[in-house]
């Protein structure tokens, strides 16, 4: 039995779009985000640090998206989603499921500041310009890899689990303007049956907004 504890709009989703892909049979077991189950000692059996995602698979638990996404693909090889040691594209596959998560710490700062820090006096203006810019590079680094590919490595590999759980997040910080690569890779996510299933069984985004914008900065004078 393979069993996936999510929540909804997190780094799960990433490992249940995989699991569809890769048609795989699992269980899915939801958490909150709010409720303090995740400090649970049940919880912290599974992921130390008691953050989604955990996958039970292969009589073990294993933690962290880009470990479970590499994990899944080496030990189930007839899925095809990952090049195996030795291929010529499998330094690129690796560059890109971790760069997914250089870009992922990002969007998690500018989750906190604009939705989860309470009251809003409690969020950095300063803090939010400097993650969104970040998040602006990140972005015309992919845009740029994008050119001329469908697909992170060319073709569709489980590095587009990774990344292309992102593409949401982003576009609620950074305008889609300036980015139709971007916005094409994403066109062709959301038209892959798997990522439907996924959507539909892992639930809604955490987003109540389209676009975040920034909070005027503090003026100081001397």
């Amino acid at each position: 039995m393979i069993r996936l504890h999510h929540i909804p709009g997190a780094r799960s989703m990433r490992v249940l779009w995989l699991l569809e892909e890769m048609g795989l049979d699992y269980e899915l077991q939801t958490w909150s985000l709010t409720d303090g189950s995740l400090r649970s000692p049940e919880f912290r059996e599974l992921s130390p640090a008691g953050r989604i995602p955990a996958l039970e698979v292969d009589g073990r638990s294993i933690f962290e998206s880009g470990a479970i996404v590499e994990y899944l693909t080496e030990t189930r090889p007839e899925a095809g989603l990952a090049p195996v040691t030795g291929e010529p594209t499998r330094a690129d596959f690796l560059e890109w499921v971790h760069f997914a998560e250089t870009q992922g710490n990002i969007l998690q700062s500018l989750n906190i500041q604009h939705i989860f820090l309470r009251p809003p006096e409690a969020r950095s203006p300063a803090m939010m310009a400097l993650e969104t810019k970040r998040l602006g590079v990140t972005m015309k680094a992919l845009e740029a890899h994008l050119v001329g590919r469908d697909w992170m490595i060319g073709t569709f590999s489980a590095a587009d689990c990774m990344m292309g759980f992102n593409i949401d997040a982003m576009f609620r910080f950074v305008p889609r303007e300036g980015f139709p690569n971007i916005s094409a890779y994403r066109d062709r996510i959301e038209e892959r049956p798997a990522y439907q299933r996924a959507v539909e069984k892992g639930g809604a985004s955490m987003y109540a907004q389209d676009f975040y914008e920034l909070p005027p900065m503090e003026q100081t004078h001397g």
